[in-house]
């Protein structure tokens, strides 16, 4: 899911590849980067006085709004609750963290049923998971749902836009901090936002949720830290400043549409080769092919992926072209044949 990045965004990370957003004290330029890179973001995900910073990625955010909501909490026997579609970096801030997971199906659409999240949470639920873009699928939780669910638990809620965050803007689709009180994003410039690796994002609705997770770093010119890792990458944050100053909102509404084509153009002629094939939310296809043919498509050099089923999964990223396709499927013809 992540991208070539855009030419912008290369060249500027270049000339802060020493530098370390994780001390803004000593590093003053990046760190005025960073607060516009935080500002953008807040724009793209409709918050209008953002707090956060940027991540190493989704795995990075999705542990912090887990660390922030069982810090902030007043149980000592916290849970999280996700639905099963949930990146598997939830699971990582379970066992990182110590807390039980509390994993939901997805109805029929593949989204979380939420009548499953009203029952599993509790008194003791730090906080709740949606998904706006889940890595197989490509659905969107009912987050509103969600997080009236979360809420009136004592809970707070969370969603992880890592992948979505920079299409959904463009769509129908309530997943932003505009469409309901969240209180956290995970929200990846690396992945469609086309910023050089590693730059991801999260965003807080108030400066309570980074309270929580500060620590005092004395031998540092900075006196605290709230990030989860130490030194940083300045690149990824220059990088994802330039790639977004390129591209929000006309290039990123431009690449959303062209894949947004395309991941329909490969399910109808899916569909047309009578294989059976998830209908696209997002610019995601995943379609049901036998072991051996998607064998022998990787023999052929194609970088293909399973769902945790084992469907066949291709995300039409800003890189992929219709070329591309249309070579992916006549390989898939003369396999088939």
């Amino acid at each position: 899911m992540c991208t070539v990045p855009h030419p912008a965004a290369r060249e500027e990370a270049l000339g802060f590849l020493s530098t370390n957003p994780g001390d803004p004290a000593t590093y003053e330029m990046v760190a005025e980067l960073e607060d516009e890179a935080v500002d953008l973001l807040g724009e793209i995900a409709g918050l209008d006085s953002p707090h956060g910073y940027l991540a190493s990625g989704g795995t990075e955010a999705n542990i912090q709004a887990v660390r922030a909501a069982r810090n902030m909490a007043s149980t000592t026997d916290p849970n999280i609750v996700a639905p099963e579609s949930a990146h598997f970096s939830v699971t990582k801030a379970a066992e990182v963290l110590g807390i039980e997971l509390r994993t939901i199906p997805v109805d029929d659409a593949f989204r979380a049923d939420l009548d499953a999240a009203a029952a599993a949470v509790d008194a003791d639920t730090v906080v709740v998971i949606g998904v706006a873009g889940t890595t197989e699928y490509g659905r969107i939780d009912p987050i509103g749902a969600l997080t009236q669910i979360a809420h009136e638990s004592g809970a707070r809620m969370h969603v992880d836009a890592s992948w979505g965050g920079f299409m959904l803007p463009f769509t129908d689709h309530e997943w932003s901090f505009t469409d309901a009180p969240i209180d956290s994003m995970a929200i990846d410039p690396h992945k469609f936002g086309q910023a050089p690796v590693p730059a991801g994002g999260f965003l807080a609705r108030e400066q309570e949720t980074l309270d929580a997770l500060a620590v005092d770093t004395p031998y540092l010119e900075t006196t605290s830290q709230a990030t989860l890792t130490g030194t940083r990458s300045g690149a990824g944050v220059a990088g994802a400043l330039a790639a977004m100053e390129a591209l929000w909102p006309d290039g990123y509404r431009t690449s959303y549409r062209e894949q947004m084509d395309n991941a329909t153009y490969l399910a109808a002629e899916f569909a047309a080769r009578g294989i059976e094939t998830v209908d696209p939310v997002l610019p995601l296809v995943a379609a049901s092919l036998a072991p051996s043919t998607f064998e022998s498509l990787r023999e052929q050099g194609w970088r293909i992926s399973r769902t945790a089923s084992g469907e066949l999964r291709i995300v039409c990223m800003p890189h992929v072209s219709r070329e591309s396709l249309n070579s992916f499927l006549a390989d898939l013809d003369r396999i088939r044949s």
